[in-house]
C-alpha cells in the first residue's frame, strides 16, 4: 500500500535532553575497580537522537524543539550545526541532566545512572506550547519522544498532541509511564512502546507476539493510526490499517543497544513521510535501529547497509486490514 506523501518537515520534542556520557567498559563489575577503554559524551535525549538520525539519512528539514540548560547547551548546538537540524529549542537557566551509560561489550549489558536535570518553569511550558504549535503548522510530522523533566506535568503530550493535529502535522509520540498513559488517550497518529512499557501500562503481561498483536490492535482501533511495539532483539510489531505483521532484523554485530529505539522512531516515521505502506516502514524502522547497533551515539551506516538491512529484515504478515 502507497500513501501520499506528507508535507515537508520533521518537528521533535525534547523536553527532558541529557548529556549522553557513553563509557567503554568490558567486565563491568559492580564494587570493583573497572577500567574504562574508551567515553563518548554526545547530546542526547529521545527527541535529540530522533532528530540527529533523521537528519543523517536525509530526511529535511528537521527541527528541534524543547528545553536545553544555558550551561551545558554546547554539545547540543554543535550537533544541529554539524546536522543541519533548525534549532527552536528553549534555553533555561541550569543545565540538563548527564546520563552515563556504562557499555560492557563482552556481555552486551548496558548500566545506566542518570542524574538529575532542569526544573521547568510555567512560563517556559506555555512558550515551548506556542511553539510547537507554529512549527506544527509547517510540518508534516512531529515527533514528541522521551522522559519529563521536574515541573512537567505528565498529561503535556496529551494537551500538546490535539494542538499539533490541529496544525495538520502527523503526530507520534514515545513515552512510558504516566506521559504514555495521558497520551494514548488523546489518540496520536503513531505510539512507539516497547513490550515492557506496554505490558506496564495495561497491567499484564504480553507473553508471546500473538498478546503483543492483540494490545497493539486494540489501540489501533482506538484511532492510533500506526502502533509500534519494539521487542528488542526479535524486532517489533507493526499494525495499521492494512493489517499487523512482524518484522525480526537481520543477526548484526551488537556494540551498543543505546538508541536503537530512537532509531526505530526515526526509521518509521522516515518511511511513512514518504508515503511508504506498512511493510517499508517496517524494514526502514527495523534497518534504523539495526544499523545503530555497531555504533556508540545516534549514528546511522551508509545509505547502501541501510538499504542491506531492510532487505534482510525478515517480514511476516498476522493479519490483513
Amino acid at each position: 500500500m502507497t500513501r501520499h506523501p506528507l508535507r515537508p518537515g520533521i518537528v521533535t520534542v525534547t523536553l527532558n535532553a541529557a548529556i549522553d556520557q557513553t563509557l567503554d567498559c568490558p567486565g563491568f563489575t559492580p564494587g570493583a575497580v573497572n577500567r574504562v577503554l574508551s567515553e563518548t559524551r554526545t547530546a542526547g535525549g529521545k527527541g535529540v537522537n530522533v532528530a540527529a538520525l533523521l537528519a543523517s539519512a536525509g530526511d529535511s528539514p528537521v527541527t528541534a524543539a524543547g528545553f536545553l540548560g544555558r550551561e551545558n547547551d554546547g554539545p547540543f548546538t554543535a550537533l544541529f550545526q554539524e546536522r543541519g537540524i533548525a534549532d527552536r529549542c528553549i534555553r533555561l537557566s541550569g543545565a540538563v541532566r548527564t546520563n552515563v551509560k556504562l557499555v560492557d561489550r563482552t556481555t552486551g549489558a548496558v548500566t545506566d545512572i542518570n542524574l538529575p536535570g532542569l526544573t521547568v518553569p510555567p512560563d517556559a511550558l506555555s512558550r515551548l506550547t506556542a511553539a510547537v504549535e507554529e512549527l506544527a503548522a509547517g510540518a508534516g510530522c512531529v515527533v514528541m519522544a522521551g522522559s519529563l523533566p521536574a515541573g512537567v506535568p505528565a498529561d503535556v503530550y496529551a494537551a500538546l498532541v490535539p494542538r499539533a493535529r490541529a496544525a495538520g502535522a502527523f503526530v507520534a509520540v514515545d513515552t512510558s509511564g504516566p506521559p504514555l498513559a495521558h497520551a494514548l488517550g488523546a489518540r496520536p497518529d503513531m505510539v512507539k512502546p516497547n513490550v515492557h512499557e506496554l505490558s506496564e501500562h495495561l497491567r499484564r503481561p504480553l507473553p508471546d507476539t500473538a498478546a503483543v498483536v492483540a494490545a497493539a490492535a486494540a489501540l489501533h482501533r482506538t484511532g492510533i493510526a500506526l502502533v509500534v511495539v519494539s521487542l528488542g532483539a526479535d524486532g517489533a510489531v507493526f499494525v495499521s490499517a492494512e493489517g499487523a505483521l512482524k518484522a525480526t532484523p537481520p543477526a548484526v554485530e551488537v556494540a551498543s543497544t543505546v538508541g536503537a529505539g530512537d532509531a526505530m522512531v526515526a526509521g518509521v516515521v522516515s518511511a511513512w513521510c514518504r508515503g511508504a505502506g506498512l511493510e517499508d516502514c517496517a524494514r526502514r524502522g527495523t534497518a534504523f535501529a539495526a544499523g545503530t547497533l555497531a555504533v556508540l551515539g545516534p549514528s546511522l551506516p551508509p545509505p547502501a547497509r541501510l538499504d542491506e538491512l531492510a532487505r534482510a529484515t525478515a517480514v511476516h504478515w498476522l493479519t490483513d486490514g
